[in-house]
């Protein structure tokens, strides 16, 4: 039986640059009708192929730009390839920006069934674990307030409470392990242990290569769009340390 659950065959992500730096509509209109405006070809990733095998954890390392983000946003189906495929047997839930889907003149309660519709929960899911959410985050009577008002971190611990109500068969994670204050940071770590343990398959970024190495049975190292390295964990980090 094949136990993969993400498999990435020579996937490219490909954006569209503007050569003329157009700064607003009108300008872009008028150029489009003179047929003024020219671009040219960004590939953000090329000819990235590798594999992720059940209950695994992927660590995913690289310098700003990249490309790190960009693949997991192509695996979360955020955006769409130019080339090559994407193969995810199993519900994936993304964790790549705590708080992004947030409507922040609602309240807590109102945004944890809105952000929990967006990661295609059903009400009645929502119904019978709300309290847990709850609980977990530790808002409190706040969860009838509107999130203007939440600091950074009451809306990070409510996001992530949300996120992982679950265990989902594919996690995707970006730094979060960073956001908040330390007592989240070690809630959240031990939260994430308990789903790697249960056999969620993680992808998981971080610069913290103490993180990467603690964690991930494998590396995917990507400079540039491309891969680096793809390997076994100290040996992946260690290359990478030496660049």
């Amino acid at each position: 039986m094949d136990d993969t659950m993400i498999r990435v065959n020579d996937l490219g992500i490909c954006f569209r640059m503007d050569r003329n730096k157009t700064t607003n509509l009108k300008e872009y209109v008028v150029r489009a009708l003179k047929r003024q405006n020219s671009y040219e070809d960004f590939w953000a990733l090329r000819n990235i192929s590798f594999d992720v095998k059940r209950g695994e954890v992927l660590g995913i390392i690289g310098h700003n730009g990249a490309g790190k983000s960009t693949l997991l946003k192509a695996i979360s189906r955020i955006i769409d390839p130019a080339e090559g495929s994407i193969e995810c047997n199993g519900k994936v839930v993304p964790m790549l920006e705590l708080g992004s889907g947030f409507d922040y003149e609602l309240s807590g309660r109102e945004n944890v069934y809105l952000n929990g519709a967006v990661l295609g929960y059903t009400k009645n899911f929502i119904d019978e674990n709300y309290q847990a959410i709850v609980d977990y985050s530790e808002i409190g009577d706040f969860i009838h307030m509107p999130l203007k008002i939440y600091s950074s971190g009451m809306i990070a611990r409510l996001a992530f409470s949300i996120a992982t109500m679950v265990k989902p068969d594919i996690l995707i994670v970006d730094e979060i392990l960073s956001v908040g204050d330390e007592y989240f940071q070690e809630k959240s770590y031990k939260r994430m242990m308990e789903l790697m343990q249960g056999g969620t398959t993680v992808l998981f970024v971080s610069h913290s290569l103490a993180q990467i190495r603690l964690m991930c049975s494998r590396v995917l190292w990507i400079e540039h769009g491309t891969i680096q390295q793809f390997g076994e964990t100290n040996q992946v980090c260690d290359s990478y340390q030496l660049r």
